[in-house]
């Protein structure tokens, strides 16, 4: 973390205070993505930091920050995600992701069947519920960000809403 706030400091003025302000207002909320994404929070904070540090390092050229930065979070979580399925394949398996002492305790049982059941849900499909019910996106900020039509955000909604209600009918 020091590394990254002596990075940060070189860094103009202007952007390190516009950078500082778009952080301080959507980090958690990131966080919150890349530990749905990941599974785990120090892995989750890796990715936010680096997209933040990234966001920084291109902050002229960058017309809406907050659309990159949640672009390049998912991004880096894909990353992390294909890394542990190369681990897997190869032996060195990673263990699947494991919801914290303290969610557990905060968490009814019914939430964690919900939970679990996102997590095995295809990547793309888990990427646009978090937006779309979690971060609370329209429609068509969620194709901005992960670079698809409205269509497809739509469609993707759909199967997986439709995935999840055939998981949890089951299970009741």
């Amino acid at each position: 973390m020091n590394r990254q706030l002596l990075i940060l400091e070189r860094g103009s003025p202007e952007a390190v205070g516009a950078v500082t302000s778009v952080y301080r207002e959507h980090a958690l909320g990131l966080i919150r993505l890349g530990m749905l994404m990941v599974g785990d929070q120090a892995t989750a904070e890796d990715v936010v930091h680096d997209a933040f540090l990234e966001l920084h390092r291109r902050w002229p050229s960058i017309n809406d920050p907050v659309t990159y930065t949640r672009s390049a979070v998912l991004n880096r979580c894909r990353s992390v995600l294909r890394r542990r399925a190369v681990a897997r394949r190869f032996g060195m398996g990673q263990p699947p992701p494991a919801w914290s002492a303290e969610s557990a305790v905060m968490v009814d049982e019914e939430r964690r069947t919900l939970l679990e059941a996102i997590a095995r849900l295809p990547r793309r499909q888990r990427e646009v519920l978090y937006l779309r019910f979690y971060a609370d996106l329209p429609e068509a900020e969620i194709a901005r960000t992960l670079g698809v039509s409205r269509g497809t955000v739509s469609s993707t909604t759909s199967r997986a809403l439709a995935a999840l209600g055939k998981t949890l009918g089951d299970q009741s």
